[in-house]
């Protein structure tokens, strides 16, 4: 416990200034981010990033994370869009598995793409949302943070029924509605101080979908660990495991909030 938190005291000393200052700096700081948790996803497979289909998912994974305000002045010259350009850059590792004779397998390519798009929305969302405004991110962190802290001691001091157990047996169903409850209490705390949400209805109903959705985030890169017998995606983060595993509910979290038009 003591090593998870002096960890996390560091990673906010170090994290929280990008994020106020926003701008490039925070541009770069998530597409470094990003790097480490394409690499954490690919190990997880043996697949290197020093490889031609880990240089591919990286240059795909940066294209992807481009955002909007420079998609003109980076790629507009191509004449077109970036995601024809990914999808360019699929086809190309699609053809390394036939030009190395499926010792790179469709399978692994598939991994490679599924890898890569679901880093990269999540990330691409999230420098999105910090040009929208600092509240946005705060508001999405906030949730991604009390959902599992009121998880976690909610499911300490009243678990009794496995939320599923196959996947994280840790996880009860009395910490799922704790955490719920958690994040909306500090989302209308939030809201009182920094005045965002147009209703309090709206409010409530966009913190209980992000909450619920952020679990099922933690639950989804648990089931890709768990398939691969990883107990963490990295060692980066001392008690806390690698970027993955500090930014899986996130991940789905801030696409969702643009879903819901709430940025």
């Amino acid at each position: 416990m003591k090593e998870r938190i002096i960890t996390a005291l560091i990673a906010l000393a170090l994290f929280v200034p990008i994020v106020w200052v926003g701008g490039i700096p925070f541009t770069l700081a998530i597409y470094l981010l990003a790097t480490i948790a394409l690499y954490e996803i690919l190990r997880m497979k043996q697949i290197r990033l020093k490889s031609i289909p880990g240089f591919l998912a990286l240059v795909n994974l940066y294209v992807l994370l481009l955002p909007t305000r420079f998609e003109e002045t980076l790629i507009g010259w191509t004449g077109h869009d970036k995601m024809t350009l990914v999808f360019v850059l699929v086809f190309m590792l699609l053809l390394y598995a036939v030009l190395v004779k499926n010792t790179f397998t469709y399978d692994d390519a598939a991994f490679v793409f599924f890898g890569m798009m679901y880093i990269g929305i999540g990330f691409y969302y999230l420098i999105e949302t910090r040009m929208d405004g600092l509240i946005y991110v705060v508001f999405a962190l906030l949730i991604v943070w009390t959902t599992d802290s009121g998880a976690y001691f909610t499911g300490r001091r009243f678990g009794k029924k496995k939320l599923w157990p196959e996947i994280s047996p840790n996880k009860t169903v009395e910490g799922f509605y704790g955490g719920v409850a958690a994040a909306i209490v500090f989302a209308i705390v939030l809201n009182v101080l920094f005045p965002f949400a147009d209703s309090i209805y709206q409010l409530i109903f966009v913190t209980v979908a992000a909450s619920i959705i952020g679990q099922f985030g933690d639950l989804a890169e648990s089931a890709i660990k768990r398939h691969y017998h990883v107990k963490d995606s990295g060692t980066l983060l001392p008690g806390h495991g690698g970027i993955l595993d500090r930014f899986d509910s996130l991940l789905f979290v801030i696409p969702l909030l643009h879903f819901l038009h709430f940025t």
